[in-house]
């Protein structure tokens, strides 16, 4: 995603492969909020959270199974309807994402921002977030340290200025080589 940009929806669940042979899916989850995947929901298919093409389908059927997903959409009969969808994402439209409380984000309004210390040093632009199991890490490109994986972690966030496009956060003691 390129700095700046509001996208058109927002990523809910990864497609990992067709499930079964009668043409269910099994994703991974990306979203909060797992309860609002059932029957009669729209989801968008695409490759990208910024296209403005994506595919609608209905929810048909949707469970849980361990961390993941087991969807069935309507008019879908069979593996080989799905089979193409590997890779790509289930998403809503942005208007239809859930409300967000006021100490809460987006990880898409992070991307673009650029990262402070404490101190105020510039560490560099928030170029991308990469999921982790444990954590989100962004992926920070600096112009003094080159690329700098830096995990999000509970009580980071010193301040967030989306309209002037800075970060500030608390980063891990060694992160950073000292001034």
């Amino acid at each position: 995603m390129s700095s700046r940009v509001k996208p058109s929806y927002l990523v809910i669940a990864e497609v990992l492969r067709p499930h079964g042979v009668r043409g269910e899916v099994r994703v991974r989850l990306l979203t909060d909020y797992p309860e609002r995947l059932r029957p009669g929901k729209r989801l968008y298919l695409g490759t990208s959270a910024e296209q403005s093409n994506a595919e609608p389908w209905t929810l048909a059927r949707a469970r849980l199974q361990e961390n993941y997903g087991i969807l069935q959409f309507e008019a879908i009969t069979n593996r080989s309807e799905v089979e193409h969808w590997r890779g790509k994402y289930l998403m809503v439209p942005l208007d239809d994402a859930v409300p967000l409380e006021e100490d809460e984000f987006y990880a898409y309004q992070l991307i673009g921002l650029t990262l402070l210390t404490e101190s105020g040093r510039v560490v560099g632009e928030i170029n991308s977030i990469m999921e982790t199991g444990a954590n989100d890490v962004l992926v920070v490109k600096s112009t003094e340290y080159g690329e700098i994986l830096v995990p999000d972690i509970p009580g980071m966030w010193i301040e967030l200025d989306f309209d002037a496009g800075f970060a500030t956060a608390r980063l891990p003691d060694g992160l950073l080589p000292p001034p």
